[in-house]
């Protein structure tokens, strides 16, 4: 942080039925270490989470609010910690991050795991629910991993659950695996709750994604993570790929 050797991936998220990019996912990047969960767990040992969090989201919102042309319509999410949740005004900072970006709230997603929500579950909804309030979606991120997932699903503010990978991996040939996660998805439906899910990386997944009526996808079968140029190609691509939606004649 200090020579500011951080970098950012950003990851694509696909519209299930389009195949259309709506959004990214924001992921630190830094030469040091093989992933952004080594990255986080050694800024965990030298009580350096928080700082590395803001940095990183900070960044984030600079590069997307820099973006133009296809760029500029596309969602971004950023992961928040336990330490961001617990620090009273975080959204306040947050909020003020977003306008110094010159970005719309409504382009940003808040992703939180479940454990960020653990020490002060109380206090964390309310910070979720002001950021909710100016615009910001949240998502339940990793869903599907934690004992407590289905209780947040009711008391907290949110727009998107994001399925865990580990659930999608054995989806095809796995009868246990199908049944829920065509019930996770069935379920947020009935809450009025938007679907991710990640890892998605065969043909046959996304199929029954399609089938089941799941909204986005994320994972190797749509890209891998990309700095902001190979981003920009790939957007530009993928757009000029994918059919326009049928226009509506007047009655």
């Amino acid at each position: 942080m200090a020579g500011d050797e951080l970098t950012l991936n950003f990851q694509p998220q696909f519209d299930v039925r389009t195949g259309a990019v709506f959004g990214v996912e924001a992921l630190a990047r830094w030469p040091g270490v093989a992933s952004p969960q080594e990255l986080f767990a050694r800024a965990d040992c030298a009580s350096l989470s928080e700082r590395l969090s803001r940095t990183m989201q900070r960044k984030a919102l600079q590069a997307a609010g820099r973006w133009r042309g296809d760029l500029r319509r596309l969602k971004l999410s950023i992961n928040v910690l336990a330490e961001d949740l617990v620090r009273p005004g975080y959204e306040y900072w947050l909020l003020d991050e977003i306008a110094a970006a010159g970005l719309e709230p409504q382009r940003l997603t808040a992703e939180i795991i479940e454990s960020s929500l653990v020490v002060d579950p109380i206090a964390a909804a309310g910070r979720l629910a002001r950021l909710r309030a100016a615009g910001v979606r949240i998502a339940v991120d990793d869903f599907g991993t934690g004992y407590a997932s289905l209780a947040y699903l009711t008391t907290l503010p949110l727009d998107m659950i994001k399925i865990d990978r580990g659930l999608i991996r054995d989806v095809v040939g796995g009868t246990r695996d199908r049944i829920v996660v065509r019930a996770l998805i069935a379920l947020a439906r009935e809450l009025g709750l938007q679907v991710l899910v990640e890892g998605v990386e065969d043909p046959a997944q996304l199929a029954l994604l399609q089938e089941w009526g799941c909204d986005y996808y994320q994972g190797f079968l749509g890209a891998q993570a990309l700095d902001e140029p190979a981003l920009a190609a790939f957007v530009s691509e993928v757009r000029s790929e994918t059919p326009a939606p049928p226009t509506m004649g007047r009655a």
